[in-house]
């Protein structure tokens, strides 16, 4: 298989990757946005975009994720040895256990926090990598209680279910004590 080369003189390669592919929103304005590069002859900018990957699609996931990454303050450039962008890891980051489920925070060089969600009913559940594409807060506070909101209305979605399989009761219900107590605990700091 023949190296894609993103050059000035790739605007069909571009053109032909957004007609043939699905293209996420911001996957349609990189590739606008590298066609506008190459009809203004911006040969550095695009050898810019080129750095980041071998086809189109590296190209487009990588940019995307170093750029959500600079919302955060995170600036370091660098790929695994498949050629995917390597996530940046999040400073202070902390894991909270809440029975079988666990949240995980932390912030990026600007300030700004994010937490991803491990949750577990029993034996079904749901979990995802704290990321640059998580939402962001300015505190740890607000990205705790937006966390414990979030796994709260999990658990309480699964209250009663009748499959005993994978949503056990006594998992959801401890993990429902260990969020009040949480809750309790961040308004009581709030006070002071």
């Amino acid at each position: 298989m023949e190296k894609f080369a993103l050059t000035l003189q790739s605007a069909q390669a571009v053109q032909d990757y957004g007609a043939k592919n699905w293209l996420m929103k911001y996957e349609k304005e990189l590739v606008a946005e590298m066609l506008a590069l190459i009809k203004n002859g911006d040969a550095q900018q695009l050898a810019w975009f080129a750095g980041f990957g071998e086809d189109m699609r590296h190209i487009l996931m990588n940019v995307h994720e170093y750029r959500e990454g600079l919302t955060f303050g995170f600036t370091e450039i660098a790929f695994n040895p498949s050629g995917w962008f390597i996530s940046p890891k999040f400073l202070e980051f902390e894991e909270i256990k809440l029975e079988a489920s666990s949240i995980r925070i932390g912030h990026g060089p600007n300030g700004l926090w994010a937490y991803a969600l491990s949750c577990s009913y029993g034996c079904a559940g749901h979990s995802s990598p704290l990321s640059v594409f998580c939402k962001k807060f300015s505190n740890r506070d607000a990205t705790l209680t937006a966390a414990l909101d979030e796994l709260k209305k999990d658990m309480l979605s699964k209250v009663g279910d009748t499959d005993r399989t994978n949503y056990h009761q006594d998992v959801i219900s401890k993990t429902l004590k260990v969020i009040t107590k949480l809750e309790i605990g961040l308004v009581q700091l709030s006070l002071f």
